[in-house]
């Protein structure tokens, strides 16, 4: 009979649980089998993991009963929410409060909820600096995760809460690359001023979640951030252009004139943008690239990410 501990991974075709999955399936003398979790189990992405040696089984989140069953027999959970699927921060924090009600019925004895600040400690609603969003937000995406952690707590889930950072593939996925501009240069454009922003490459997330569950119990009930650097906008530009063989200049606009760019998601990424900026010792300490290395030996730098992933860039 196999001693191996199984850890349910929420999101497994994703970017976060995929690198999660993968983590687990490349230590096979790690001692722990995973379960991918997903709508579909059919899709490319779930077959290729099943390939991999990966047992899939399909569960709706939205379906608490199907999800319970789906964490039954398992050791640890790994969960994420898909915000940008819905843009909805009422349907994030029941997604989660879902999660957490299984979690608990299924016995889960250690789970990792991959989350983000509530930005509302540090910015009230009451403060104009930054527009309140959707009524109750000035971050939505990240504060029905900050809320969220608490339903963890409530329903006594041993809990490690995982704090990422800024992806890197977003330069690929998000529309965030290089584009030229009317006097034909390239530059990225962020409202950071000249504040480091922690980045991170999506698969080391995973990465990370792996090296957090390799360490047993220790880190339940602790707030864990990771990031691979801290580079400025400046840094990212320079960085991208070595890689790319082009000029990439950074454009520093306000977070102002970033809300107003009119792209769905915008005001919310432009208050985020914001927060990083004038939070940002507050944001990056949480955040350490040493510990997140000593997690994921494998951690990767913005240039080891760019050595890799550069030629993915699409250039306007």
């Amino acid at each position: 009979m196999s001693t191996r501990k199984t850890i349910a991974v929420i999101g497994a075709t994703g970017a976060q649980g995929g690198g999660l999955v993968r983590a687990i399936l490349a230590d096979p003398e790690g001692g722990f089998a995973v379960r991918a979790i997903t709508r579909d189990t059919a899709s490319d992405k779930a077959r290729e993991l099943a390939a991999l040696g990966a047992e899939v089984v399909a569960a709706d989140i939205d379906d608490e009963a199907a999800l319970t069953r789906a964490l039954t027999g398992c050791h640890g959970a790994f969960f994420v929410t898909f915000f940008w699927a819905h843009f909805s921060p009422d349907k994030e924090k029941q997604n989660v409060a879902t999660f957490a009600r299984a979690a608990k019925a299924a016995g889960i004895r250690h789970a990792i909820w991959s989350t983000l600040e509530d930005t509302r400690k540090w910015v009230p609603l009451t403060d104009n600096r930054m527009p309140t969003l959707m009524e109750h937000y000035k971050v939505p995406h990240f504060d029905a995760k900050g809320e969220s952690n608490a339903r963890f707590t409530e329903a006594s889930v041993p809990t490690t809460f995982l704090y990422t950072s800024f992806y890197w593939d977003n330069f690929i996925y998000f529309g965030m690359g290089p584009k030229k501009g009317p006097d034909g240069r390239y530059a990225i454009t962020l409202p950071m001023a000249d504040a480091p922003m922690p980045g991170i490459a999506s698969e080391d997330i995973g990465r990370c979640a792996y090296g957090i569950f390799k360490k047993g119990g220790e880190t339940i009930g602790q707030e864990i951030g990771i990031a691979g650097e801290h580079p400025t906008g400046k840094e990212m530009a320079a960085a991208m252009g070595r890689a790319l063989g082009i000029d990439v200049h950074y454009n520093a606009v306000t977070p102002a004139a970033y809300r107003s760019f009119g792209f769905p998601g915008a005001e919310d990424l432009g208050n985020m943008f914001q927060f990083y900026q004038e939070f940002a010792a507050d944001f990056g300490a949480k955040r350490s690239v040493a510990a997140s290395k000593a997690l994921n030996p494998a951690l990767q730098s913005l240039d080891q990410w760019l050595a890799v992933n550069a030629k993915r860039i699409p250039l306007e």
